[in-house]
């Protein structure tokens, strides 16, 4: 099981970006994905979440009506597209797989991808 994130960048606020979560090993049929965030000096949290049974999708209060989370199974691929940035979004994004189709907590995504850096900065 192996995910790679990617996409993220140096962006202004209001501004857009998506991030691509590229994953092998596994199918996206039998593996929920998140995305999460750590900034300097926080804990990681749960960003977005998509469902491995039928796509349900699930992202936290801060970030709702500005991300959006998508896969496409044949590219084996989970996006993030984070639209209207704010300066509260600089972080570290990862992407995460769980064998929950359903993961509602950090501890049950068993494997992490190495982390993209996403800056909003005017």
């Amino acid at each position: 099981v192996q995910l790679q994130a990617s996409g993220g960048g140096l962006v202004q606020p209001g501004g857009s970006l998506r991030l691509s979560c590229t994953t092998s090993g596994f199918s996206l049929n039998d593996y929920g994905i998140g995305w999460f965030r750590q900034a300097p000096g926080k804990e990681r949290e749960e960003v977005c979440r998509i469902s491995s049974t039928d796509g349900s999708t699930y992202c936290v209060d801060s970030v709702k009506g500005r991300f959006t989370i998508a896969r496409d199974r044949a590219k084996n691929t989970v996006y993030l597209q984070m639209n209207n940035l704010k300066f509260a979004d600089t972080a570290i994004y990862y992407c995460a797989a769980s064998k929950s189709s359903w993961p509602e907590n950090i501890f049950e995504y068993s494997s992490w991808g190495q982390g993209t850096q996403v800056t909003v900065s005017s």
